[in-house]
């Protein structure tokens, strides 16, 4: 029997589709509905699902947290929290550089500071917006200065559950210092999470007072199921190519001895290559090492193996450089999955 808390972050070609993913996952044993922002809006696509759920909490993992502000974001957390009758988590990250400047054109300059701030400002709006009082919170990055304002109605609940994604040290300190949970990036192996991550989570937590019971440990799983172990590594192989691409995450691949494959794939995709047809350049070694491939016994196996290290784990389907069709076949197998392993939770 596993104490580990399964959840699922669902896919949908259309919203029409997501919101039946979701619905599939929670009749399955999915205890928490999580939604990205790539190519869709985290909170829409949360909306979209909270009405098809009833028992599964909702939660952005990720939303970014510098393409909006402080304000609107805490206002959307209000609306899906009352949406879903108290059942939202606001997941935020930062994102990278490249994402924050060239695609929103908004700073990057000290994300760490910035977040923090950002996340003390949401809190501060969602817990004195019904009071009519001024509020006034943040530094120099992320500011509120409120005057004259009262919300005319109630709010669901005033302190929202707050996650932050974290990558590199600082980051995840950050997270486990003002955040209600962390949330792994999307490749995430149980030896980095117990090797590099939950030293730097445990670090936060001291920093804030806390003990690890009073936060929740998410890791990020991409599982690729089949039978034949080729084909479920192919399939993979694109997300691993996606997330090889960018910098940022060297000392992931370095950590597992992929810093050669991984500057492999960053040349391809400077030559031109798109993310989406960078899966040539990763090698088997590498989509085992990061994701989690096979038949499913032995993917249920890998799933088990963050049991006594993460609190949560979040499974996804691969998605990157798939037609819809394959993704689809892809995650009826992950929610199977769901369903044995939440037959063995407690």
């Amino acid at each position: 029997m596993t104490r580990l808390r399964i959840t699922y972050g669902p896919w949908g070609e259309t919203l029409g589709e997501l919101r039946d993913a979701a619905a599939a996952a929670e009749d399955a044993g999915a205890k928490v509905l999580w939604v990205p922002e790539l190519h869709r809006s985290a909170t829409i696509a949360a909306a979209a699902i909270a009405e098809a759920t009833d028992t599964a909490h909702i939660g952005t993992g990720i939303a970014l947290a510098f393409a909006r502000s402080p304000t609107t974001t805490a206002l959307e957390a209000l609306d899906l929290d009352e949406l879903t009758d108290g059942r939202f988590i606001l997941g935020l990250g930062s994102g990278v550089r490249r994402l924050n400047e060239d695609w929103h054109g908004v700073d990057f300059e000290h994300p760490v500071r910035r977040l923090a701030e950002t996340v003390a400002c949401i809190r501060a709006f969602t817990e004195q917006c019904t009071t009519g009082e001024p509020i006034d919170v943040g530094g120099d990055l992320a500011r509120l200065r409120i005057r004259g304002y009262q919300r005319p109605f109630p709010v669901r609940r005033p302190r929202i559950p707050v996650y932050l994604a974290g990558v590199g040290p600082t980051m995840t300190r950050c997270a486990a210092r003002v955040g209600d949970g962390w949330i792994s990036h999307e490749l995430c192996s149980p030896a980095y999470l117990k090797d590099r991550l939950l030293p730097r989570i445990d670090e936060g937590l001291r920093q804030s007072g806390r003990e690890r019971a009073d936060f929740d440990v998410v890791v990020s799983a991409c599982c690729s199921i089949d039978r034949d172990r080729d084909t479920a590594r192919g399939r993979a192989a694109g997300l691993v190519g996606f997330y090889a691409s960018v910098r940022t995450y060297a000392d992931l691949f370095d950590f597992h001895g992929l810093g050669a494959e991984q500057a492999a794939v960053v040349h391809r995709f400077r030559a031109g290559a798109g993310a989406d047809g960078l899966a040539g350049a990763v090698p088997a070694r590498m989509t085992d090492a990061l994701t989690l491939t096979g038949p499913l016994a032995e993917v249920r196996d890998r799933v088990l193996a963050y049991e006594g290290l993460a609190d949560t784990v979040k499974l996804t389907p691969p998605t990157h450089g798939l037609s819809a069709p394959e993704i689809r076949a892809a995650q009826e197998r992950v929610i199977a999955l769901i369903a044995e392993l939440s037959r063995e939770c407690s």
